[in-house]
């Protein structure tokens, strides 16, 4: 493993162990800007793993370029473990959306990252990154597009090692398609994500993805409509619905079958009796 990695110019890549989910074992952690520098992806909570990362954002200080402030992309502990740790080493602000700023209490956000605003780090010439609010897999992701480059950092929108967890509660399905189309029409030339190597075709990727899920959503409502009049648990749905898969990401596929059924709720194609268990709707049979 390379890092640090220059993946654009002005773009640096340092990928770092985390707990996150398997087959990932690192998240990305970014430096954008070749005057003034923003840190993003604070992530890593294992001490050695640490004084590697410090080691690498002084090395950018020492070469003459400043560091302007250390940027989140949502809250999630692969992705926030060293947040605090780094901010009181290197002295530096933390910049992130209000609603990751709310759910990280102990962690004081000096600057709220806005839907649309322009992050401009001066330099040989002035590099603007947009903020963009991207909501699905967690209610304050934000992605940041280097306009001149055209590289994304993509959070957890994406990634190229494993899959995106939309899990119920924070996440939501039918917000996260739409970012994901969103994303697909930003112009990105290459998505920098947070678990695995830049992604030199985003837009495809980001329509594989969501062709991906609309395909299991359909053979969720197959399930439903299979069970004709009767209701089921989520327990007896996932052997079913996720037969294609292994069954030790069961856990995990369990999670995902509760979030593409509170989106099918949402716009009625199925429901929920007063046991929890869930069923087709008329609408979802084909029948008004």
């Amino acid at each position: 493993m390379i890092r640090p990695r220059l993946v654009a110019r002005g773009v640096e890549a340092f990928p770092a162990r985390t707990p996150t989910l398997p087959p990932a074992t690192h998240t990305n952690s970014y430096a954008l800007g070749e005057r003034e520098v923003l840190l993003v992806e604070p992530a890593t909570p294992d001490d050695e793993e640490r004084r590697a990362w410090l080691d690498w954002a002084r090395g950018i200080a020492s070469s003459g370029r400043h560091l302007l402030a250390i940027a989140l992309t949502h809250h999630h502990v692969d992705h926030v473990g060293g947040a605090a740790f780094f901010a009181e080493a290197l002295g530096l602000p933390v910049w992130a959306h209000a609603e990751t700023a709310a759910r990280l209490p102990e962690l004081p956000v000096a600057r709220h990252l806005v839907e649309g605003e322009t992050l401009v780090l001066e330099g040989p010439t002035a590099r603007r990154v947009q903020v963009l609010h991207t909501p699905g897999h967690a209610p304050g992701h934000v992605c940041l597009l280097d306009e001149e480059s055209r590289a994304l950092v993509a959070g957890d929108m994406v990634a190229s090692v494993g899959t995106i967890l939309i899990a119920p509660g924070e996440g939501d399905m039918q917000v996260y398609l739409e970012q994901l189309e969103r994303l697909a029409g930003v112009g990105a030339q290459v998505a920098l994500p947070a678990h695995g190597d830049p992604i030199e075709a985003p837009e495809a990727l980001f329509r594989h993805y969501i062709a991906h899920r609309l395909a299991r959503e359909a053979r969720v409502v197959a399930t439903l409509v299979g069970l004709g009049e009767s209701a089921a648990a989520l327990e007896a749905l996932v052997p079913i619905a996720y037969a294609d898969t292994p069954p030790q990401v069961w856990p995990l596929a369990r999670l995902s079958l509760e979030a593409h059924l509170l989106k099918l709720e949402k716009e009625g194609r199925a429901r929920r009796d007063a046991e929890g268990r869930w069923a087709a709707t008329e609408a979802a049979q084909g029948r008004s």
